[in-house]
Formats: structure tokens, sequence, C-alpha cells
């Protein structure tokens, strides 16, 4: 019930695992006319670090001490905290852990809880209109299911994110040598 009313808790890339609210208080900052006001843009963690290096006019690296680092990926906040009407997100951005995957694309979210290796389901939800995650859009739209299922194939491919039975079968050869 802590979660209520959406879906699902930690460990689960459904708004009930994801979903928390963020408190701001930078006056000299902030807008004024925010003040006291919910702002109702989404956002997710590496957006905190590409705000840091905004806000504090410093350069993200690109290597150290002769290690290349992945690009800094995520959007400042800093449009939104100064008042911007609209999403700093026209891209999609990516979920995944421990097998269970998501990926949001505007008022879409594309969802797939870990079951076993042949059981999993991609779900589909209009976030702008059910952001409890009740009504489930995948047979009506296999089209945007398709869309968004290969945008997060080639996300998780691009940052190497194992198939999730792969990755449990490592952890178990490792254990077993242990």
């Amino acid at each position: 019930s802590s979660n209520t009313p959406y879906r699902k808790y930690k460990h689960w890339v459904h708004e009930g695992g994801i979903a928390s609210p963020m408190i701001m208080h930078w006056p000299s900052r902030i807008n004024s006319k925010l003040n006291g006001k919910i702002i109702d843009h989404y956002g997710f963690l590496p957006d905190i670090m590409a705000t840091v290096v905004d806000i504090s006019n410093s350069a993200y690296p690109h290597e150290y001490m002769g290690n290349e680092i992945p690009p800094m990926e995520g959007k400042s906040l800093l449009p939104i905290l100064q008042g911007l009407d609209g999403s700093i997100h026209s891209e999609p951005i990516f979920w995944e852990h421990e097998g269970n995957k998501a990926v949001r694309l505007g008022k879409y979210k594309l969802v797939m809880e870990w079951k076993s290796k042949d059981t999993n389901q991609w779900e589909l939800y209009d976030l702008e209109n059910d952001r409890t995650e009740m009504n489930n859009l995948a047979e009506k739209e296999p089209n945007k299911v398709a869309q968004m299922a290969a945008m997060w194939s080639a996300w998780a491919m691009e940052k190497k994110v194992l198939p999730w039975d792969e990755a449990l079968e490592i952890m178990k050869t490792r254990n077993e040598k242990h």
C-alpha cells in the first residue's frame, strides 16, 4: 500500500518502483512564480548529474587517469526550475533493473517485467491518461510496442546490457567457483 495508487514497488520499473517526487529549494535560481507549485515533468537519475554539471558551470570529463569515461547522459533540470513549459526529454529514456525493462517516450511507457526466459511480455501505457498503469495498450497498439521495443533493444546493445538469463548464468557460475 505504500505506493498506492501506483503498481509495483522498488525493484520494478513500473511507476510504483521508479516514480519519486523531487523537492527543490533554490531561491536565487528557481523562478519565484514556481514557489509552492507542483511541476508535472518527468526526469530520471542521469538528469541529476547533468543538472549538477550545468549549474556548477563544470565540464564533464572525457577521461580520467588515461581511462575513457562514457559520455554523460541525462538533461539538465535547470530549464524546468526556471519555468520551462514543456518536457526536457524529447528522446526516449530507458531503464533496466534485474531483467525488468522500460522505455519512456513522451506520454508512452513500455514496460517488461522479467518472469522467466519464455514468459516475458511488453506492456504499453499512456501515462498522460493512465499514470497508474492499469490499462495495458499493447494489444491495441502493436506498432507502438514494436517501435519502442526496438528502441530499447538498440539502447541495451549500445550500453552492453546483458540479457537477464545470461546475467543470471554468469552470476551462478561465479558463485560456484567461490
